[in-house]
């Protein structure tokens, strides 16, 4: 709710600062603070209106960050204390407007400075704010084009393990991060049928693109039939890759929210769906209840359990970095680290080996997860491998994804990033990062 006697949509703005600063500062992930339920209460106390601006801010902000910080250098006479974060956040999100939302100028300068006016750590830098933020409206046309020419749009810890790991194609990846993710549906039966209807396309994978579109997802047509449901094209993959799993026992372990094993009992597999998070359970449950599909669900640490008996196969979408998700997730690069992917890496490898003791001899793993990184991917896959002569890779072949060969790796691996699937406009294009391999006992 706005506060009152404040002017409309100074909250918003005060709550985008606080909720910048979490990210940023305490490398809070941005999911958690946007949650309706259980997020920040200076974003939850917000009207529905002002809870997207919000949301539309942070994601902008997050998205050109290295950009907006060295425009807003550009015209600072000297830099800006150490200590004054909060002035920092309300210049970026301030600038966020001005440079990259449909807001007009005069009013993201009006409530900055009554942003700065009613906070104590600002109210000195109040005339500082006014006249950058009026120059920026001045000379953004020319500014924004020549530094964002010259700026990496990622932390330097982000950008150089890209370039390691994908040399020049890492400056498109990185460009692919600067549109609004597409919005991709997995379809029951008949995806053609189905883009027709809501005005999509086929992607290789099967995948129904949605053209941009208003109002949410589930008033589309097939949602409360339980049709489709919400999946990115990549993270589609994987469930392909076991080809022909008619009335085979598969576990999908880490399997909520349940797109995975959705898929797996649509192909007509026996599914048990493991998952550590009783509230992940809930959601995937209720997923698999509108799309009217059964499985056996189980709670458990996947470290730790021992079925009764093995699995033809087995799918193990691992917890990783997600650094494959930064169109979605434009935090990641900012509250993820090295450290973080080493540590994941390293839980992604007692997993991977763990689950080759639960199928049978000739039964298949499908090891996947949305990193680009190759220590969380094919460096760890090569690790396992080295050390289990009793476990091979099975090459993914072209046939196996057609019209995707572009992703499949020389050692038969999968591997997308978001500079894939070109399409017709950059909301169109493009896939999440994800990895992927076939182990076979």
């Amino acid at each position: 709710m706005t506060e009152p006697h404040s002017k409309p949509g100074l909250s918003a703005r005060r709550a985008a600062a606080k909720l910048l600063a979490a990210v940023i500062d305490k490398r809070t992930p941005l999911d958690g603070l946007l949650d309706p339920v259980g997020g920040n209460p200076a974003f939850r106390d917000l009207e529905a209106a002002d809870q997207a601006l919000v949301r539309a801010m942070l994601l902008s902000a997050l998205r050109h960050l290295p950009v907006i910080e060295a425009v807003l250098s550009r015209l600072v006479d000297r830099p800006l204390p150490g200590g004054a974060r909060a002035l920092t956040h309300l210049l970026t999100i301030a600038a966020t407007q001005i440079l990259y939302l449909d807001v007009p100028d005069h009013a993201a300068v009006d409530l900055a400075v009554e942003q700065a006016n009613t906070d104590p750590r600002n109210r000195r830098y109040a005339a500082l704010v006014n006249a950058v933020l009026r120059r920026l409206g001045r000379e953004k046309d020319r500014l924004l084009p020549e530094i964002a020419a010259e700026t990496v749009n990622a932390p330097p810890w982000f950008h150089e393990r890209l370039e390691r790991a994908y040399g020049p194609l890492s400056e498109e990846i990185l460009a692919a991060h600067l549109a609004a993710p597409p919005v991709d549906l997995t379809v029951k039966n008949d995806p053609q049928a189905w883009a027709d209807r809501l005005g999509g396309i086929v992607l290789p994978t099967g995948t129904v693109r949605l053209r941009p579109f208003d109002g949410p997802v589930t008033q589309l047509p097939g949602f409360a039939e339980g049709e489709w449901w919400v999946q990115d094209a990549a993270a589609s993959i994987p469930a392909r890759l076991f080809g022909d799993i008619k009335d085979a026992r598969i576990a999908d372990l880490c399997a909520a929210p349940g797109g995975k094993t959705a898929q797996l009992i649509a192909a007509g597999a026996r599914v048990t769906a493991v998952d550590l998070s009783r509230n992940r359970l809930k959601r995937l449950s209720e997923n698999l209840h509108r799309l009217q599909l059964d499985a056996e669900i189980v709670q458990g640490d996947i470290l730790k359990w021992q079925p009764e008996a093995a699995f033809d196969a087995i799918l193990l979408d691992a917890p990783c970095s997600s650094t494959g998700t930064v169109r979605r997730h434009p935090d990641i690069p900012w509250t993820k680290s090295p450290a973080d992917i080493e540590k994941l890496a390293a839980l992604q490898e007692r997993m991977l080996r763990h689950a080759l003791t639960l199928v049978r001899p000739g039964g298949s793993v499908v090891f996947s997860n949305c990193s680009l990184d190759p220590a969380e991917g094919e460096d760890m896959v090569e690790g396992v491998l080295k050390t289990l002569p009793e476990i091979a890779r099975k090459p993914v072949r072209p046939v196996d994804l057609p019209g995707l060969e572009e992703a499949i790796t020389p050692r038969g691996e999968v591997r997308t990033h978001p500079a894939m699937l070109k399409g017709e406009t950059p909301q169109l294009s493009g896939m999440d990062g994800f990895f992927a391999a076939v182990l076979v006992r």
